[in-house]
């Protein structure tokens, strides 16, 4: 009778995790599938960056209330993404121990920009209730606060650098340990490393441009691909 024994690092161990978690995968392509939806459905309810009503409150609030459509569309397809994010985060934590063993720092940081995502979609969604009922009545709303609002949709959401974050780990894992395959590694340093670079810029909001389009590719990646495990460095 033979044992095998199955440890972090083991092919057997990522195999094993393959087989039975193809559910974090999709959770993941969901998520950026569902960030690319949240992205267009906040340039759709741009009223505020319309040129024609530029500085005109209560224009712009009429405006907004001619969107509600576009912004609950962007508000459901940012919640949906949010939560999947979770779930993904989760998912890739495990496989990167996995693949790269118990005592690397680079799962946690992965998962932690993935959540840092995750909080920016939360909140960049949150003040839809209060504002998507309100601006179709103009004597509950003060113009002002709505035109605040069209900023805040156009801005939190899209805040995706710390996906890119999660992108430079990705392909630290693909390129230096061979975790993944390298097209994951170099769309990762280029697509994770440009979120990045936005994440430390007075240009956050252009992360959202790139990440969820990474994410997707990753995910699409990983659903596509047979796992591979890193050599141990």
């Amino acid at each position: 009778m033979t044992t095998t024994v199955l440890t972090p690092g083991s092919t057997h161990a990522a195999e094993r995790a393959s087989g039975t978690s193809r559910r974090w995968q999709l959770a993941g392509l969901g998520a950026g599938v569902a960030g690319i939806g949240s992205i267009v459905g906040s340039s759709l309810s741009g009223a505020v960056y319309e040129d024609r009503i530029a500085g005109d409150a209560v224009a712009i609030t009429d405006r907004l209330a001619e969107m509600t459509s576009q912004i609950m569309f962007f508000h459901t397809a940012t919640m949906v993404s949010c939560a999947l994010l979770v779930v993904f985060a989760a998912g890739l934590q495990r496989d990167l121990r996995q693949r790269l063993g118990s005592d690397s720092l680079l799962p946690q940081v992965a998962s932690y920009g993935l959540l840092l995502t995750a909080v920016a979609l939360l909140m960049g969604g949150a003040l839809t209730t209060e504002f998507v009922f309100g601006v179709a009545d103009p004597d509950q709303i003060v113009p002002e606060v709505a035109v605040f609002f069209g900023h805040w949709i156009g801005t939190v959401p899209w805040l995706w650098g710390g996906a890119g974050l999660t992108g430079l780990v990705v392909a630290i894992a693909a390129l230096r340990h061979r975790s993944y395959s390298r097209f994951v590694g170099w769309t990762s340093v280029v697509l994770g490393g440009l979120a990045a670079l936005f994440f430390v810029s007075p240009l956050q909001y252009m992360a959202g441009m790139v990440g969820p389009i990474w994410l997707t590719i990753f995910a699409l990646a990983l659903l596509r691909s047979r796992p591979r495990v890193a050599e141990e460095s």
